[in-house]
């Protein structure tokens, strides 16, 4: 039995996706590896719990990023989930202000996690991880990490989230 000839589906225009994803609110991260002069991070809205038995996370990177080569040289990432007042934070580590490497780390506070990866301390929650599996694609590189470390923000907070092209402040009222 011959399987038929089936055209390629096509290709969808690039921009009208880019459009349509931003249309998704999603919850902001700032995702770091490496430490000292070689600390690096990018904002991501990218990151999610794949499981919790065992504890693994899940963040897209960008393979074209700065963060990309130290993740994998240094085999791990940390995920620092951010509230409502770290818009700032956020601005910075998605490369607002042209800052790079350990300058996005300046104005504000970061705790050396087990990993050796750096977390916003004042974060909602920092999720320290060892690099477990990467399956590349495309543009994107698809993280897999072993939770290592989980450390609790304090008091309640509002979220910071991303949609519709900006950053949201969910802070309660």
């Amino acid at each position: 039995m011959s399987i038929p000839d089936v055209p390629p589906p096509p290709v969808a225009d690039a921009g009208l996706l880019k459009q349509a994803m931003r249309r998704l609110v999603g919850g902001v991260v700032v995702v770091t590896a490496g430490s000292g002069e070689d600390r690096v991070g990018l904002t991501a809205t990218s990151a999610v719990s794949l499981s919790v038995d065992p504890p693994t996370m899940l963040v897209c990177v960008n393979r074209a990023s700065s963060t990309w080569p130290v993740i994998v040289k240094r085999q791990h990432f940390c995920v620092s989930i951010l509230a409502a007042g770290h818009r700032p934070v956020a601005e910075r580590f998605a490369g607002i202000g042209a800052l790079r490497g350990p300058a996005r780390y300046a104005g504000a506070e970061w705790t050396t996690m087990a990993s050796g990866a750096s977390g916003l301390t004042e974060a909602q929650a920092i999720i320290d991880c060892d690099l477990e599996e990467v399956i590349e694609r495309h543009s994107h590189a698809i993280l897999l990490g072993a939770v290592r470390e989980v450390r609790l923000g304090g008091g309640p907070a509002g979220a910071l989230v991303y949609g519709g092209g900006s950053f949201i402040d969910l802070s309660q009222p």
